[in-house]
């Protein structure tokens, strides 16, 4: 069965996650003001608000009360990224949805290159990032996980993808009932399945302010999408108990043949010592990634909102200050 044609006009929803942004939201307002005025489809721009310390809500709520086409929801605190991207998938509007960062380093002018190829049929239109302008061992690091995550997930992820993406409404809408608390995006959107393209483009460097993704966050994200959408580690914690098991066999048959034929225990304590901390090392490991897997259930039977609404503003619809997950 084919697809209906798509509209030339879609109603066109941004979703854009802010964290203490005061110093890059006005370069980001005047390059969306000059976007939109070139469109004619109607715009619905969402600004989430992930629990800011600084300006920034004081810029959003100025922004909306000047342009009846922006909204904002003001979260209750840092629920971290990915859960503000949810929130503001949950409240968009459009017949399309377009996910970007607030930092610019991800176009707003890129969007209508995406909504291309959205007319010509796909579901979902994510960009891949070429050209990072950012640190040569971060770039390094990013490109070793998503080789990694791709050769280990049990979706298809593609490389070099983040969240910069488009997306059709029904695609957003299964992506929405979807109810786990610890969320990574593009693998949600790998999972949904329907027709997907990559388009390139040069990511480049923060347009102003500090970054907000430290270590702690980015070694956090990456193991929830390791988590998340491969039980490959815990094969690998089952392979290494096995190794260590037959390795311990070899050994007990090596120290009984010898006890045998010579009449003594060998030598050399130092060297069991050392196979002694190696095993428990090992066994360390293993409990460490089962315990990982462990901790997401606990975070998922909890059923816990995934993040509050203080406030809204423009249109966004925030009745309820909770948003669980359907």
């Amino acid at each position: 069965m084919r697809n209906p044609p798509r509209k030339e006009a879609p109603a066109i929803g941004l979703v854009i996650p802010c964290y203490n942004e005061e110093d890059v939201l006005p370069v980001l307002l005047e390059r969306l003001d000059a976007l939109v005025r070139d469109w004619a489809s109607p715009v619905w721009i969402l600004f989430v608000d992930d629990g800011s310390h600084d300006r920034t809500p004081e810029l959003l709520d100025a922004a909306c009360e000047r342009h009846s086409h922006m909204a904002c929801l003001r979260l209750s605190r840092n629920f971290g990224h990915q859960i503000a991207v949810s929130a503001g998938l949950k409240h968009s509007r459009g017949d399309v949805v377009a996910v970007l960062d607030a930092d610019l380093q991800d176009p707003p002018e890129f969007i209508p290159a995406m909504l291309a190829k959205w007319r010509e049929g796909y579901d979902v239109v994510y960009a891949v990032r070429e050209n990072r302008k950012e640190n040569p061992i971060l770039r390094a690091a990013y490109a070793l996980f998503y080789r990694i995550l791709k050769r280990i997930a049990n979706v298809k992820i593609p490389l070099d993808a983040g969240d910069f993406s488009l997306m059709d409404r029904r695609v957003v809408d299964h992506i929405n009932a979807m109810p786990e608390h610890n969320r990574f995006i593009r693998g949600l959107r790998g999972w949904v399945g329907f027709r997907q393209v990559g388009v390139p483009y040069s990511r480049e460097a923060r347009q102003a302010g500090a970054p907000k993704y430290n270590l702690r966050r980015l070694l956090n994200l990456a193991m929830n999408g390791v988590i998340s959408f491969s039980s490959i580690p815990l094969q690998v914690a089952s392979w290494m108990g096995a190794l260590s098991s037959l390795l311990g066999f070899v050994v007990l048959v090596w120290v009984l043949v010898n006890g045998l034929v010579s009449g003594r225990t060998p030598p050399g304590w130092a060297s069991l010592a050392v196979i002694v901390l190696v095993f428990g090392g090992i066994q360390l490991i293993v409990l460490g990634i089962i315990g990982e897997y462990i901790s997401r259930i606990f975070d998922e039977v909890k059923s816990r909102p995934h993040y509050i609404v203080e406030r809204s503003a423009g249109w966004a619809d925030a009745t309820a200050e909770e948003c669980r997950h359907p």
